[in-house]
């Protein structure tokens, strides 16, 4: 591999890293507002109505225990996802690592 072509491959990397690192954070952001919202509907008095957001309408929710188990289904999928973007991203990290070595030996 020539020099030019480490060095493209250095800057593809780059890229792709800071995109991991975007939906890293959206992920992770995701999955706090998800914890915050599970252990906010598990402390709510159940006298006091629940509601739900659905597209620009606020909808009373009938059963809470199907919206908790929606919920922790879906921030179960978050976070199987963020843990491969993660283990992707040290990957890509490892990949810059060595291209770097080849570049500082050339």
């Amino acid at each position: 591999m020539t020099k030019e072509q480490t060095t493209e491959e250095l800057q593809k990397i780059i890229q792709e890293l800071q995109i991991l690192r975007g939906q890293i954070q959206t992920l992770s952001s995701q999955s706090s507002e998800h914890s915050l919202t599970m252990d906010s509907l598990e402390s709510q008095s159940p006298d006091r109505p629940v509601y739900r957001s659905v597209g620009n309408l606020l909808l009373e929710v009938n059963d809470r225990e199907i919206l908790l188990r929606e919920l922790t289904e879906s921030k179960i999928n978050i976070d199987n996802h963020l843990k491969i973007l993660i283990e992707k991203e040290q990957s890509l990290r490892n990949n810059y690592e060595e291209l770097v070595a080849i570049l500082e030996s050339k």
